[in-house]
């Protein structure tokens, strides 16, 4: 009997210690940060090809009004004066936003002092030079930004848009 004995506390040693550099392992794996890769919109839908406006249609700090990607759904035009996420253009700060608040559906406004689309409802507030991010409010996901393009006559045209558009069930026409 005493051989087994030994036996059994030898099983023991070596299960607690293998148990103990099995956690040390897993403390450690989880303290070294994975790289992050950001991932396109899952709620993207490309619509048909729509003709906005042109390039010189555009000035600095003023919104132009489009509706995209039907007459239901309006929207704006901006030229930033700095290159942007998602910009086009020969300076890449032209960039387009639905006008409907994700959270209400209220008609949102552009402020030019610091190129954020504001709600007058609930006071939700998003940055037009970070792809319509939420920085302040009510709203639970960003401004609906348009995929652009410019073709070489300075035409330009919406392909898209990244963030389901507010009263919809889905991205579709």
């Amino acid at each position: 009997m005493s051989h087994c004995d030994k036996m059994v506390d030898a099983g023991r040693r070596r299960f607690l210690g293998g148990a103990g550099f099995a956690a040390a392992g897993v403390a450690v794996a989880t303290m070294v940060p994975a790289q992050a890769n950001a991932a396109p919109g899952a709620a993207r839908v490309d619509y048909p090809s729509n003709r906005l406006g042109n390039v010189t249609d555009l000035k600095a700090g003023e919104a132009f009004s489009v509706v995209y990607p039907d007459a239901d759904a309006p929207g704006v035009l901006l030229k930033l004066g700095k290159r942007v996420p998602g910009g086009v253009g020969a300076d890449g700060d032209i960039v387009g936003f639905s006008t409907t608040c994700p959270h209400k559906g209220f008609p949102l406004s552009y402020n030019s002092a610091d190129k954020t689309m504001n709600c007058p409802g609930h006071y939700s507030r998003f940055d037009c030079e970070s792809g319509g991010q939420q920085v302040w409010g009510q709203a639970t996901q960003n401004l609906p930004q348009y995929m652009l393009r410019v073709d070489s006559k300075g035409d330009i045209y919406a392909e898209g848009v990244d963030e389901l558009l507010y009263g919809r069930l889905s991205n579709v026409l």
